[in-house]
């Protein structure tokens, strides 16, 4: 359950992989990884966050689409995505732009998955990246 836990808050602040998903909780303090049920290693209570690899097998193990179910949701049985990038309200400071967005919807207005596009490039450049996890699940 703490894998899971974990995994989740780093996709809540933003981590879209598992790579990015162990490096926030590597990173994590003590007391998050406490919260959200990481074990102890040693006698002083020391809490321990799991590898990448542990990361990657109870997330699959877990969730049929992988990371993508933890990212958004399910297009299965969608015929179109619809992909459209937007601004994030809010999240412009000082000299730094605001985080500018790509996703995919399903013709409902569900989101399936999205990503930040890096500064100095454009949508067009992120439509493959955003819709790569995607490729084996929607085409027949």
């Amino acid at each position: 359950m703490a894998v899971l836990l974990i995994a989740c808050s780093a996709v809540v602040t933003g981590a879209r992989s598992f790579v990015a998903i162990s490096e926030w909780a590597a990173e994590a303090p003590q007391d998050v990884l406490a919260r959200l049920g990481a074990r102890t290693a040693t006698d002083l209570s020391v809490r321990v966050p799991p590898s990448g690899a542990t990361i990657r097998r109870v997330v699959k193990d877990t969730c049929p689409g992988g990371l993508a179910d933890l990212l958004g949701h399910d297009p299965a049985g969608t015929d179109t995505l619809a992909l459209d990038g937007k601004s994030a309200r809010g999240s412009r400071h000082g000299t730094t732009p605001a985080a500018h967005l790509l996703a995919a919807m399903t013709g409902t207005g569900m989101t399936v998955t999205q990503l930040r596009v890096p500064e100095k490039t454009n949508e067009i450049t992120c439509f493959a990246a955003l819709l790569d996890p995607l490729t084996c699940r929607v085409s027949p």
